[in-house]
């Protein structure tokens, strides 16, 4: 089964550096036109920016960009695309832009300034695992709840909705290569009183922080 990591949504950071300004912005795209034209809008709304450094990394082809975009080579876009590779994060796009503040931050100073601002950035946007996922119903007793609760978040699994009526009913997703263990063991951990109905499966992304 394919799955990967990709930032959940638009995420942005700032901060100040010895008077320096950075703006770090992250955005999941899907191609590598899509990452390009925030790039180039970046570029229009910062024209008066010192600098917009640029990476991006997308999955298809295996295409990894980035740029120091006048910064001296090797002190923001090869950290900034760093902060992606070192997780695993694949289609993302991030610009951080900077606002000189007259203050020379020196080569590790940039490394430090870049990369924090794209982790920040990143923090700020989320990540989620792109994987097929298994939508399952489980209903159960009350007094089995919690137990079952436990076990389907040890399994990885994302708890979209419960329900509190005659029976508890979870509604949640697990992905399909646990699929079959998490089964398993909640036949174990209750003895088969509780079977879980299958509603579907899709590939899609679940926010994992």
């Amino acid at each position: 089964m394919t799955e990967y990591l990709q930032p959940f949504g638009f995420g942005e950071a700032e901060f100040t550096e010895k008077r320096s300004r950075f703006i770090g912005r992250v955005w999941p795209v899907e191609s590598e036109s899509e990452a390009t034209a925030h790039i180039e809008a970046m570029r229009r709304q910062h024209y008066d920016a010192t600098h917009n450094v640029y990476a991006y990394i997308v999955r298809e082809n295996g295409v990894m960009r980035y740029s120091d975009d006048g910064e001296p080579q090797g002190t923001s876009g090869q950290p900034t695309l760093n902060v992606f590779r070192q997780e695993n994060i694949v289609n993302v796009c991030c610009v951080v832009t900077r606002y000189f503040g007259g203050t020379l931050l020196g080569a590790g100073g940039l490394v430090r300034a870049y990369s924090a601002a794209a982790k920040a950035a990143l923090d700020a946007a989320g990540v989620c695992r792109m994987a097929e996922w298994l939508s399952l119903s489980v209903p159960c007793s009350y007094s089995l709840y919690e137990r079952v609760r436990r076990l389907a978040e040890r399994h990885g699994a994302v708890i979209e909705d419960t329900s509190f009526a005659a029976d508890v009913v979870l509604e949640l997703m697990v992905r399909a290569d646990c699929a079959e263990a998490f089964a398993r063991d909640l036949t174990e951990l209750t003895s088969g009183a509780v079977t879980p109905a299958a509603r579907g499966t899709a590939f899609r992304g679940v926010r994992i922080r």
